[in-house]
């Protein structure tokens, strides 16, 4: 699933990068989100192997500070590109003769730097208030990865201002995210069901059909994941550890096959550099018709 993960998501960031027509909002969005997923994986699944393979269950306190911060606020990062692609989305479907105009290079970079910024502005408290908590004699974490939960479950004092504020950070966070999602897909229903023709409503659910494919393979592990550290007590460990291993191991692993197979563009790319594959007239050489050049007149 790690080598998954990174030849899917290194493939997706060179094909954008290489092909000038990719570089749409629609595909910059998704090259951040590739390269969120990327620094989500190295930065937990290594450790998770080296637990696996070779019983490395010990990791410095330090190196698990930076493991719970690279884990939530990239996590945080993720959620916002999702809900910035959803905006893109909407923008698309419900104003497709202005979408180049409101979404321009510079505002889709705005969007970008915003979602990442706020993921390390909201983040970087939890690890500030971790190191200056006093640790119990036993620190077992009962998964393969740190992360802040379960960190402050080792913890020998109050920690209600730190869940206090983990429950802000989450609401503020994912709750906001999910709200703009649901209403952005709310107003691209209603405008594609009042479209005439049964194919182009197909054919404008078909532009988000992955787009929501993704957002369920994130939202639903991560959600279980956060619920049942807070409130689901009797939930078996075993169930709790597998979700929340699932949660960072299948949406950076399954985002870029669920786009590289969903979106032609992206996959006759792909197809291109792989076979090797040209059209006809690259084949034996034809160039298409070239039109006159246009002449202009002056007249007084």
């Amino acid at each position: 699933m790690y080598v998954a993960a990174l030849v899917g998501n290194i493939t997706l960031l060179h094909v954008i990068r290489t092909d000038p027509t990719l570089h749409e909002p629609m595909y910059l969005f998704l090259a951040m989100l590739a390269t969120t997923d990327l620094v989500l994986s190295t930065s937990t699944q290594p450790k998770m192997l080296a637990i696996f393979w070779f019983h490395d269950h010990e990791i410095e306190y330090h190196a698990c500070l930076i493991q719970l911060f690279f884990i939530h606020a990239f996590s945080s990062a993720e959620s916002g590109l999702l809900m910035a692609m959803a905006l893109d989305r909407y923008v698309a479907v419900c104003f497709p003769l202005h979408h180049s105009s409101i979404l321009t290079p510079a505002v889709v970079g705005k969007l970008g730097a915003g979602v990442m910024m706020r993921g390390l502005l909201w983040v970087s408290p939890f690890c500030f208030m971790v190191s200056r908590m006093p640790f119990c004699p036993s620190r077992i974490i009962p998964q393969s990865y740190c992360e802040h939960m379960a960190v402050l479950k080792l913890v020998c004092a109050d920690t209600r201002l730190n869940r206090a504020y983990g429950l802000f950070v989450a609401f503020s966070v994912v709750g906001f995210d999910i709200i703009v999602i649901s209403v952005s897909y709310g107003m691209i229903l209603r405008t594609v069901l009042q479209l005439p023709s049964s194919e182009a409503r197909l054919k404008a659910f078909g532009t988000c059909a992955s787009h929501i494919c993704v957002i369920l393979a994130f939202y639903i592990p991560a959600l279980f994941t956060f619920l049942t550290h807070r409130f689901g007590h009797h939930v078996p460990r075993v169930v709790h550890i597998m979700f929340a291993i699932l949660y960072l191991l299948v949406p950076p692993m399954l985002n870029p096959i669920i786009y590289g197979v969903r979106t032609k563009q992206i996959r006759d790319r792909v197809i291109q550099g792989c076979c090797g594959k040209k059209t006809l007239s690259q084949s034996i050489g034809l160039q298409p018709p070239q039109s006159p050049p246009l002449i202009w007149e002056y007249k007084c």
